[in-house]
């Protein structure tokens, strides 16, 4: 929808992959709908994942014993986050829509990822002691999980819902922060299919961002990720 701002958070180390491809498919579809897409390129960032007293320009407010959450709150209450973080923070204030596109690794996002929700997420910017969930300070906006698994849809069928997966990432992340959760992309086993079937996850995921605006956010609730 023309005017929109979106924020790709990606996380894959190739361009070549199947997850570079539906990147570069989520910039065209999107640009040409008239939104204003900004990508964060976290490997080729070199974005640092680990938490660290790094994230803190200046002074702490306990130099005694370093609580991370703390002295993060402080750091943002007092502008002395480190640039990087205050430039993803940034991004995510203006941005309408959060696409994060990513290969899941061992049942959840890989570390890069993870590490971005961790320093970039911080009380104060993201949430507050009372302001979770539906009163989190990132409400009004809108965010979709988009990944590849390595197995198929049958397997993970077998053993579990992967539903299951997904109430950590968006429900205790996103819905936390009070971000409203549109139904995720999942492209089961794209290394495993055949090159027809490839194509076809690609122009399934062309067709959907056509439409995405027109989409109602998922109901965050227990019985949409255990029914």
């Amino acid at each position: 929808m023309a005017g929109k701002k979106v924020l790709i958070v990606y996380a894959h180390q190739e361009p070549k992959s199947f997850n570079g491809s539906l990147l570069k498919i989520a910039v065209e579809e999107l640009t040409k709908q008239g939104c204003s897409v900004t990508v964060s390129d976290l490997y080729a960032m070199q974005f640092e994942p680990r938490a660290t007293r790094n994230d803190i320009v200046g002074h702490l407010h306990n130099s005694e014993a370093f609580n991370y959450a703390v002295e993060t709150w402080e750091a943002f209450k007092r502008g002395g986050l480190s640039k990087d973080l205050v430039e993803e923070q940034k991004k995510v204030q203006e941005a309408d829509l959060l696409i994060f596109q990513f290969p899941l690794f061992w049942f959840n996002m890989p570390a890069i990822l993870k590490g971005w929700m961790d320093r970039v997420l911080v009380r104060g910017f993201a949430y507050d002691s009372s302001k979770v969930y539906d009163s989190g300070l990132l409400q009004n906006k809108l965010s979709l999980f988009s990944f590849t698994t390595g197995g198929s849809k049958e397997k993970y069928a077998i053993r579990g819902d992967i539903r299951y997966l997904l109430w950590p990432m968006q429900h205790g992340i996103m819905h936390f922060c009070g971000v409203k959760v549109l139904e995720p992309h999942i492209c089961y086993a794209p290394e495993n299919v055949s090159e027809d079937k490839r194509k076809e996850m690609l122009t399934a995921w062309t067709q959907r961002l056509k439409t995405l605006w027109k989409e109602e956010p998922i109901d965050c609730s227990p019985e949409w990720y255990f029914k």
